[in-house]
């Protein structure tokens, strides 16, 4: 298992989505996304990418203003 990063400060979703799609090819199964995104619809967004993806949202966490965290495993 691999801990990949993204940081997707300062895109406007979907930008912060999309930059996690580009990476699906190279991750394997149990590998771990973090995301950290400051768009206000980031979460929303990464909610529904991950349901309809069958991706499992491990969590979100507040970073302080609009900044969000989270990890996603595949």
């Amino acid at each position: 298992m691999a801990i990949f990063a993204i940081d997707s400060c300062g895109l406007r979703c979907p930008q912060p989505i999309l930059k996690i799609a580009a990476m699906v090819p190279e991750l394997k199964p149990g590998d771990v996304i973090e995301v950290l995104a400051d768009c206000p619809t980031f979460e929303t967004n990464v909610r529904i990418w991950c349901e309809r993806m069958h991706k499992v949202l491990i969590w979100v966490k507040d970073e302080g203003g609009t900044k969000k965290r989270c990890q996603i495993q595949f």
